[in-house]
């Protein structure tokens, strides 16, 4: 199996092939992470061919000193972030539904055991963006802090901070009150 490095070198001498290699490779990575932010199936499809397409434009500027996955995951975040700031975002109002995308959420020791999937959802749902980008990828998608820190290009002391204030908020949301009232 060729590795990243390879099919990127293959990718810039004109190979489609290597590219499909590439983009099998890492397509679920980048849908996933899409999809849980989004929670519409349909606009993480088109948001990942969006950073497929990001990702084959701006190949020529990847370096090897990182890691491919990490480089691809940056441009995902920013790919969000842009669609979050775009015109078919306020029409759509993020009204869409989740489907069981959180079963796997590794944080079921801040809720209790009689919350539906639902609820956890709208919780994290509710965040701030940042938070709910590092909750998605620390708990999700399995990201170390370190790892978030470099994607999101903040301290890693920052992604501490935001998974401690998350969960703080969670808590707060899940037991019953706003995150928002004084404790």
């Amino acid at each position: 199996m060729p590795t990243d490095e390879e099919l990127i070198a293959e990718i810039l001498k004109g190979s489609q092939a290597a590219m499909e290699v590439l983009v099998k490779r890492y397509y679920k990575t980048a849908f996933a992470f899409i999809y849980r932010k989004l929670g519409d199936y349909h606009t993480a499809y088109d948001l990942t061919q969006e950073v497929f397409i990001r990702v084959l434009k701006a190949l020529q500027s990847y370096r090897e000193s990182s890691r491919f996955e990490h480089w691809l995951m940056k441009i995902t975040v920013n790919c969000c972030r842009d669609y979050f700031r775009s015109r078919e975002f306020a029409e759509k109002n993020c009204s869409a539904e989740f489907e069981d995308t959180y079963a796997q959420l590794n944080v079921t020791d801040l809720f209790q055991e009689s919350l539906s999937r639902q609820e956890i959802k709208d919780a994290i749902l509710s965040l701030p963006e940042e938070q709910k980008e590092t909750v998605i990828l620390y708990f999700c998608n399995g990201y170390k802090i370190r790892e978030i820190s470099k994607l999101m290009s903040v301290k890693e002391s920052t992604v501490k901070s935001r998974l401690h204030q998350a969960s703080m908020k969670l808590r707060k949301i899940l037991s019953g009150g706003e995150y928002g009232e004084k404790q």
